[in-house]
């Protein structure tokens, strides 16, 4: 199987950026949106950012519109919320459909790599709550689920609901930088 990051995608401006960059990294990438309950994870994810990238750690985030239209803006409109709102200095890329049929290919190879969401059976109690139906497996459960890709092109998935300061995603990435 080729690397999850051997492709060209746009970033948040538009302009083409080629993944390959990123491999020898640890790369943390997330389906993001700005009108979601776990949105503030971006500040979580800032202090991540901030704390390790320096040692090598990278984020990416991939806005996306497929859950319960909590991402309904325009590249621009979700540049200036990230920017505005959480002083995001991470990297952002154009909108991304993850889930269903027109997947992007990176969330294809992601999936494929890692096809079990832990602990996915709490959100989807979570969304069924909110009387929200939950993704089949192994499509992405929600908004903020994260994908840390190490430095070897091995993949880790963590559920939405795993917090950016969680004490799992922390060690593993700090066991990968």
């Amino acid at each position: 199987m080729s690397h999850p990051l051997n492709m060209t995608v746009n970033n948040i401006q538009g302009d083409s950026v080629d993944l390959s960059a990123y491999q020898g990294k640890t790369t943390l990438i997330v389906n993001v949106a700005s009108k979601c309950g776990l949105t503030p994870q971006y500040e979580g994810l800032e202090g991540l950012y901030k704390k390790y990238n320096e040692q090598g750690l990278e984020i990416l985030g991939f806005p996306a519109n497929d859950f319960a239209g909590q991402e309904p803006g325009s590249n621009e409109d979700i540049q200036q919320f990230c920017s505005l709102t959480y002083d995001v200095t991470f990297p952002m890329f154009s909108k991304i459909v993850v889930t269903g049929e027109d997947k992007h290919p990176l969330y294809k190879g992601l999936i494929a790599a890692a096809p079990v969401t832990p602990n996915r059976e709490a959100m989807v109690t979570m969304l069924a709550g909110h009387k929200i139906e939950a993704t089949k497996a192994p499509e992405v459960v929600w908004n903020f689920e994260k994908f840390l890709i190490t430095k070897e092109g091995k993949v880790e998935r963590f559920s939405p609901d795993v917090a950016p300061e969680n004490e799992a995603l922390v060690s593993a990435i700090k066991a990968d930088l």
